[in-house]
C-alpha cells in the first residue's frame, strides 16, 4: 500500500493554535475526571476506619497489573447533578471499563461508594446499562464490585425505578448467554439493588461488611414492625451459611478480591479459543503527538483527514478506495497493529458520489469481514437544487441503509463536526456502533448554530412582515439565543455527559484505543460461550 506523505507544518501558526485549543479542552476533561477521583478519595478516613479500601483501590487489586484498562463514560452526568460545571461531579456514581482479571478480558463495574455511599447519580443507570450492553454484545464476563446505597429516595423518579429493571434483566441474560457474572459485595446491596448481588453466578461476601436485604431495618420496622439488626437481617455470615446467597466468605476487601481473581482463573474462559497471535507491524511514520494540532477549533475550517489516518495506520499506509470519485468522502484500507481496518472519513460534506462510494465500500468490507472505522468530520449531506436533482436523498438513504445493516463491527470516533444526517450516515450513536468515542473538540448537532439561527431569523422575519412590522432587535436577540443554545449542546461536555458516546479520549491515544477495542471485537467473533435456556440460579 502507498504511504501517506504528510504535508502538516508543525511550525505553522495554525498548527500551534489548534494544538493549544486541543490541549486546553483535554485539560478540562482531565479536571472533571480528577474532581470525581478526589471526591471519592475524600472518604479515605471513613473507609480505613471500617477496614475497607476505596473503590479505585479495589479495582487496582482486581485487575491484572500492567494490563490495559479502558475506562468508559468518565464524564457521564456532568452538569446534571449540578448545573454549575465548577461544582459538578461526573461519573454517575459508578466506574465502568474493560480490563483483564487473571488473564481474562472482562467488563468491570465498581460502585463509586466514596461518593454518596455509592448511590447512582444522574446518568448512572444509563452508564450501567451501557456497560451491560457492551458486555452482552462483545461476549465478555461481567465482574462487579458492589457497595451501593441504591437509589436516592430524595430524588426518586418512577421512570428510573421502572427502567432500572433492565439492569437485572441484563444480568440474567448474561448468565444465560454463558457469560459468567461474578460479584464482590463489599457493603450494602439493598432493596431492588439486592438483586444486583442475587442475580450473579458467583457471589463473594465480606465478613462484617456485606449487607443484602430487600428491606433494611428502618423499612422493615415501618412495613411490619419487626426489629432486626443489619447483620441479623442480611449479613455476610448469615447469607453464606443460612440463606445460601453467598458462595464465598471473605475476611476483608483484599481477601474478597483475591477470591474473585481465583474464581475467574478457574473458569477457563479462554479454553478452545484460537490464539490471537500478535502480528508483525510497523508503527506510523508520524508522531501521534501531532494529532493534537491537526483539527481546528472552528469546525468550518477545512481539514485533510488523511493527516489523521497517517498517524494511526501501520507504517502510515493507506490504500484509498475510489480516490477520484466523491473525493470529499474518503474511504480506504489500513492496518492497526497488523489487523485490517476499513476507514471512512470526511474532507467536506457528503455529496451523492460520496454517499454512493461509501455504500459500496461498506458492503465490500462486509464481504471481506473487515471492521469499519468512521472518523466523523462532516457538516452533513450537501444541499441545494443541483444536489436534490442528483438524488442526494436516495443516495444518502443507501448509505444509511448500509451502515444500519453492516455485518462487521463498526467503530465511530467523533474527530470534528458531526452534523445533521451526516451523523447518521457516519454511524453516529443512534446507529449502534460497537464502540463510540469523541475527541475533546468534537461537536455534534442537527446543524451548526449559525445555520440554525439564520434559518429561524428568516422564518421570524417573514412572520413579522406578514404582520406589518419587523423588529431587527428581536431578530438579532433570537439569533444569538439560538447560537448560544446550539454551541452549548454540541460540545462533548454535553454529549458525553448524556452518554452519547463511550467516553472522551486523548487524540494521542486513538491508535491504542482502536487496537484494544478491535481485539475485543475479534474475541467476540471467535468465542462460543455455553449458552443455556436459563441463567444460573441460586440453590
Amino acid at each position: 500500500m502507498a504511504n501517506i506523505e504528510s504535508s502538516l507544518s508543525v511550525a505553522s501558526d495554525a498548527y500551534r493554535a489548534n494544538r493549544e485549543g486541543m490541549l486546553a479542552l483535554l485539560d478540562r476533561v482531565r479536571l472533571y475526571e480528577a474532581r470525581t477521583r478526589q471526591k471519592s478519595a475524600a472518604s479515605r478516613e471513613r473507609f480505613e476506619k471500617r477496614g475497607q479500601m476505596l473503590p479505585r483501590e479495589r479495582l487496582s487489586l482486581l485487575l491484572d497489573p500492567g494490563a490495559p484498562f479502558l475506562e468508559l463514560s468518565s464524564l457521564a452526568g456532568l452538569g446534571l447533578d449540578n448545573p454549575d460545571l465548577d461544582k459538578s461531579v461526573p461519573g454517575g456514581g459508578v466506574i465502568t471499563g474493560i480490563g483483564f482479571v487473571n488473564g481474562i478480558r472482562c467488563m468491570v463495574l465498581a460502585s463509586d461508594s466514596g461518593i454518596d455511599a455509592g448511590a447512582l447519580q444522574p446518568m448512572g443507570l444509563d452508564k450501567l446499562l451501557r456497560a451491560q450492553e457492551l458486555a452482552l454484545e462483545n461476549k465478555l464476563p461481567y465482574v462487579q464490585l458492589v457497595e451501593s446505597a441504591g437509589a436516592n429516595l430524595m430524588a426518586y423518579r418512577v421512570e428510573d425505578f421502572v427502567r432500572g429493571g433492565n439492569s437485572f434483566r441484563n444480568l440474567a441474560l448474561l448468565s444465560a448467554a454463558g457469560q459468567p457474572v461474578v460479584t464482590v459485595t463489599h457493603g450494602s446491596s439493598t432493596a431492588g439493588g439486592a438483586y444486583q448481588t442475587g442475580l450473579s453466578d458467583y457471589i463473594i461476601l465480606v465478613r462484617g461488611r456485606s449487607r443484602a436485604f430487600l428491606a433494611g431495618p428502618p423499612l422493615l420496622k415501618a412495613a411490619t414492625g419487626e426489629v432486626a439488626t443489619e447483620e441479623e437481617l442480611g449479613g455476610a455470615v448469615m447469607h453464606s451459611s443460612v440463606s445460601g446467597l453467598g458462595d464465598y466468605l471473605a475476611e476483608d476487601d483484599r481477601d474478597a478480591l483475591r477470591i474473585a481473581r481465583e474464581v475467574m482463573g478457574q473458569i477457563d474462559w479462554n479454553h478452545g479459543m484460537p490464539a490471537d497471535v500478535s502480528r508483525a507491524f510497523k508503527p506510523p511514520r508520524y508522531d501521534s503527538e501531532e494529532l493534537m494540532g491537526i483539527m481546528p477549533m472552528d469546525h468550518k475550517r477545512p481539514v485533510n483527514m488523511k493527516e489523521v489516518i497517517a498517524r494511526i495506520a501501520d507504517d502510515s499506509e493507506f490504500l484509498e478506495f475510489g480516490e477520484n470519485y466523491g473525493g470529499a468522502t474518503v474511504c480506504g484500507h489500513i492496518k492497526v497493529e497488523g489487523w485490517p481496518l476499513g476507514v471512512i472519513t470526511n474532507n467536506g460534506p457528503i455529496d451523492p458520489a460520496g454517499a454512493t462510494k461509501a455504500t459500496h465500500f461498506i458492503q465490500a468490507c462486509c464481504q471481506s469481514k473487515t471492521p469499519i472505522l468512521y472518523l466523523n468530520n462532516t457538516t452533513g449531506f450537501m444541499v441545494g437544487k443541483a444536489y436534490e436533482e442528483s438524488g442526494i436523498i436516495k443516495h444518502g438513504s443507501k448509505m444509511i441503509q448500509a451502515v444500519t445493516n453492516a455485518t462487521v463491527p463498526q467503530i465511530t470516533i467523533y474527530c470534528g463536526a458531526s452534523f445533521g444526517a451526516g451523523n447518521y450516515g457516519m454511524c453516529g450513536r443512534g446507529f449502534h456502533p460497537r464502540f463510540c468515542f469523541s475527541w475533546p473538540n468534537a461537536k455534534t448537532a442537527v446543524m451548526g448554530g449559525e445555520q440554525a439561527a439564520e434559518t429561524m431569523a428568516i422564518v421570524t422575519e417573514a412572520a413579522m412582515r406578514r404582520k406589518g412590522e419587523v423588529d431587527q432587535g428581536k431578530i438579532d436577540a433570537l439569533k444569538q439565543n439560538i447560537i448560544d443554545r446550539f454551541d452549548r449542546q454540541m460540545s462533548v461536555f454535553t454529549t458525553s455527559a448524556q452518554l452519547l458516546d463511550d467516553g472522551v479520549i486523548d487524540p494521542r491515544d486513538t491508535r491504542a484505543v482502536l487496537a484494544n477495542v478491535l481485539a475485543v471485537c475479534r474475541e467476540a467473533a471467535a468465542r462460543r460461550p455455553q449458552a443455556m435456556q436459563f441463567s444460573v440460579a441460586r440453590p
